[in-house]
């Protein structure tokens, strides 16, 4: 008996079009995958911990078509090495306008839910919540300020090679949440690696989150600061990330910063 997959298949072929042809066809788009993310969780977690995971999001031939697009010498602004500033080891380069799918389409997709936990944030904070619902809106307010540089960025990391714990400002304005996404597996592709996130609490010792990811999966946190409540009130914590020694193979990720820079 066929199959329910053989019986496609033949038809597919019969047609001039492949299983594999008709599965990347009807793959959702990257803005509906986002819309479908349970961002009741995300929140959560962002106001708990400062950091929250996406699970699986972009697809194996996606996490390969950003990964290899390294390589290419078009399309980027910059590239820098991380030794020679004293920001690690590794190197990594800024996309240039116009950004490539599904970098924008993840930059603009992710803006809304995320405006609204800054927003929460914010007025936790005792400031204004002023971040626009529309992402293209507040890059106008960038340009305005003279930060009109894209920074979503392509990261490399070799055997060895490591990330200092940062902060990602770029200028007077920055967003408070950023996203970062694995493009290759674990285990497979690389060892260590693992990317890291530090908290800075006020008359405390610093406390350290190792977040695991999957290949096509992002997490998004704090930039900066976050509120954090607590028995007298909300107060601020200050936020760092970086990534630990790779131990061997290649890690690539791609880095989607909200603000641009000067």
């Amino acid at each position: 008996r066929l199959t329910v997959e053989l019986c496609v298949d033949v038809i597919k072929r019969q047609r001039g079009v492949t299983v594999a042809e008709h599965s990347e066809a009807t793959t959702p788009s990257v803005a509906h995958r986002v819309a479908a993310l349970d961002w009741a969780r995300i929140g959560a977690e962002l106001d708990e911990r400062g950091c929250a995971t996406t699970g699986p999001l972009l697809t194996q031939a996606e996490c390969g078509a950003v990964a290899a697009l390294y390589d290419r010498e078009e399309g980027f602004r910059s590239r820098i090495v991380m030794a020679r500033h004293g920001f690690g080891r590794g190197e990594y380069r800024y996309f240039a306008y116009p950004l490539p799918d599904p970098v924008a389409a993840l930059r603009t997709s992710l803006w809304p839910p995320l405006a609204a936990v800054a927003n929460r944030w914010a007025a936790a904070l005792g400031a204004a919540p002023d971040f626009p619902a529309d992402h293209a809106d507040y890059l106008a307010r960038c340009r305005a300020a003279g930060q009109a540089r894209p920074t979503p960025l392509l990261l490399r990391y070799g055997p060895g090679d490591y990330n200092c714990l940062h902060q990602d400002l770029y200028g007077d304005l920055h967003f408070p949440l950023q996203a970062a996404f694995l493009l290759d597996e674990p285990g497979a592709d690389f060892e260590g690696g693992e990317f890291v996130l530090t908290e800075q609490r006020p008359r405390m010792q610093s406390r350290a989150e190792v977040v695991p990811l999957r290949r096509g999966e992002g997490v998004v946190f704090a930039v900066n600061q976050r509120p954090v409540q607590g028995t007298r009130g909300t107060y601020r914590v200050a936020m760092r990330h970086g990534v630990s020694r790779l131990r061997a193979g290649r890690r690539h990720t791609l880095g989607v910063i909200f603000h641009d820079a000067r």
